[in-house]
């Protein structure tokens, strides 16, 4: 069965928005876990367009399940993870001039840098995962690489799932064989990205699903619902419960 991480990415949007302390990412992430989240996503990324270092220390000081955090793999990020310690890494590509993340890593091209990265956090007990396209080059060169975890970008199937069927169905039998694939050479298969109260129940039942990462339709609910109502009804339908 698989099992909800709250991206709070959002929240730390919307503060940043009026330069203020409110929302609060670090409160939002409390509440996530209060209302059954199994742990929580946060991006650093290179601007900090959202979640400071502030927000990351403090995450890693009150978030009692799985803390994940995403990053580029840069000496600067490699160093602040090697600080904080997260239960779980995920490497991410990242483009200043991108307004979320547009697609999956490239692994199989940037295998040096990766590696190195990636043999140094293991080594301090944190997780390692690529988030990549649900592509086979991809997957065999992060377990290559050394990788505990895939994380398969949803994107494209979710941008199908409203208004083509055919192209969503397609988009599915490949995440299917993309987790089968990953899980027989050793991998914990995660996915994100697009997911949302109406295409998630797919995802969740792929068959060794471990983990979903969802951020933005949770927080765009909680406008409306609260935090705790939107959580609650996301797990519901993660876990089989909806």
């Amino acid at each position: 069965m698989a099992k909800l991480c709250v991206n709070i990415d959002h929240v730390a949007t919307v503060r940043n928005a009026r330069r203020i302390t409110e929302p609060d990412p670090v409160h939002a992430a409390a509440l996530c876990e209060l209302a059954g989240a199994c742990g929580i996503t946060f991006h650093l990324r290179e601007d900090r367009r959202h979640i400071t270092d502030r927000d990351a220390e403090l995450l890693k000081a009150t978030v009692k399940g799985l803390l994940n955090m995403e990053m580029a793999c840069t000496a600067e990020m490699l160093a602040i993870a090697s600080r904080l310690r997260p239960h779980q890494v995920t490497y991410v590509p990242e483009r200043r001039e991108e307004v979320t993340t547009e697609g999956g890593l490239d692994v199989a091209g940037a295998g040096p840098a990766l590696a190195g990265g990636t043999a140094a956090l293991r080594a301090l007990g944190v997780a390692v995962s690529m988030f990549i396209d649900p592509d086979s080059e991809h997957i065999r060169a992060s377990a290559a690489l050394g990788a505990t975890h895939v994380e398969f970008h949803t994107g494209r199937y979710c941008e199908l799932y409203d208004h083509s069927p055919a192209g969503a169905a397609e988009e599915f039998a490949r995440l299917e064989r993309a987790c089968s694939e990953a899980r027989a050479l050793g991998l914990v298969v995660n996915a994100g990205h697009g997911l949302n109260y109406r295409n998630v129940v797919p995802v969740a039942r792929i068959e060794g699903m471990n983990e979903l990462n969802i951020g933005h339709a949770i927080v765009g609910r909680a406008v409306f619902a609260g935090m705790d109502r939107a959580v609650r009804d996301m797990v519901a339908l993660v876990e089989g419960r909806g």
